[in-house]
């Protein structure tokens, strides 16, 4: 049975409306607000026969405990967790080419939702978490995401190691992304059927799913950091894989 959250403020909710109203069950809405912003939100989930009731301000800063929430605070589905037997059945479904992102232990809500966001804006068509050690997909995440939770297939695995060699059966080419390689992402092929591997902040890919991957590679950089945050380096590796994806 899939979970409901609480999503605070106007861009999650709108964002939601936009692409997966199905996904709204209900707004509440700060008691005494009638600005045209509230007013034309009222409009549009009265044409889509969503629900929505005004609430004193004290109960709204109850439910977002402490979050920002604008006077809008909305309770939404989360599509649900998928298994590993759906995720090889999807991949053996699929008609194209496969682009895979799998997360490896990432434990900030706000790097994840980041890096979910990235994916469905690259075209990514199937997001891998491990269950253990992973940051739970909550409210934060959601928002981070800016709602593409609800337009990804996510896969919730127990053994990430496992799960990599099952996709490599299935002819997935898995890379990861690993700061001390020699290899740079720009040199490797990620037009075919691939699958990128993100590590922990800080730490990177567990030296286990490193020995797993097929191939490691890292994005070249100038001045003197010594690594990028996650989120960002997943966007870069996605859209690479996205541009020579559309220039082959």
């Amino acid at each position: 049975m899939s979970k409901s959250i609480y999503i605070f403020g106007f861009h999650s909710i709108e964002s939601l409306l936009n692409t997966n109203p199905e996904s709204v069950l209900k707004v509440f809405i700060q008691t005494g607000r009638k600005d045209i912003r509230v007013n034309n939100l009222n409009e549009i989930l009265s044409d889509l026969k969503i629900p929505f009731s005004e609430v004193d301000k004290n109960d709204l800063d109850r439910i977002a405990k402490g979050e920002a929430h604008q006077g809008v605070i909305s309770e939404v589905i989360l599509p649900p967790l998928l298994t590993e037997d759906a995720l090889l059945s999807s991949i053996e479904s699929s008609s194209e080419k496969p682009l895979i992102l799998i997360l490896d232990s990432i434990q900030d809500p706000r790097n994840l939702g980041a890096c979910l966001r990235s994916a469905n804006a690259a075209g990514v068509s199937h997001v891998i978490i491990n269950k253990d050690g992973s940051a739970p997909i909550n409210a934060l995440v959601h928002k981070t995401s800016a709602g593409a939770i609800n337009s990804l297939q996510i896969f919730h695995v127990t053994n990430l190691s496992r799960t990599i060699k099952s996709i490599q059966e299935k002819g997935i080419w898995v890379i990861g992304l690993d700061g001390d390689s020699s290899s740079k992402i720009y040199d490797v092929n990620l037009s075919d059927s691939t699958a990128i591997v993100m590590g922990t902040e800080g730490k990177g890919i567990r030296q286990l799913i490193k020995k797993t991957c097929d191939q490691l590679v890292t994005i070249p950089m100038s001045g003197n950091i010594e690594s990028l945050n996650v989120s960002v380096a997943t966007g870069i590796a996605l859209f690479e894989s996205k541009r020579q994806r559309e220039s082959g």
